[in-house]
């Protein structure tokens, strides 16, 4: 179970202070791990199915920029970056400015 930070990028909390967001890939689905792992999985719960490239994409706001894990994601996860992408710019109030891809 290996954390890789895919994309950077930063956004204005509170309009003014420039803040860290990433995107992260994540080998297995995070939620059920974490359902597992508390003794909450429901009866046929299973993992949500990696994508095309075998992994799961989340973005990050509070553990940002934070390669080691555990982690605690701010989104569900993601099949593509660009998904995680969106799902971060709609919590980010003002749009967020991604650096370049790093995968």
């Amino acid at each position: 179970m290996a954390l890789r930070i895919v994309a950077r990028g930063t956004w204005l909390y509170g309009g003014s202070v420039e803040t860290p967001v990433d995107v992260v890939s994540l080998d297995y689905d995070w939620g059920f791990e974490v359902d597992r792992a508390d003794g909450r999985l429901e009866d046929g719960q299973v993992p949500d199915q990696l994508g095309p490239d075998g992994v799961l994409y989340y973005a990050r706001f509070q553990h940002a920029l934070d390669p080691s894990e555990p982690t605690w994601p701010d989104t569900t996860g993601c099949k593509t970056i660009g998904e995680a992408k969106l799902l971060a710019e709609r919590k980010a109030a003002g749009g967020i400015h991604w650096s370049e891809s790093l995968a």
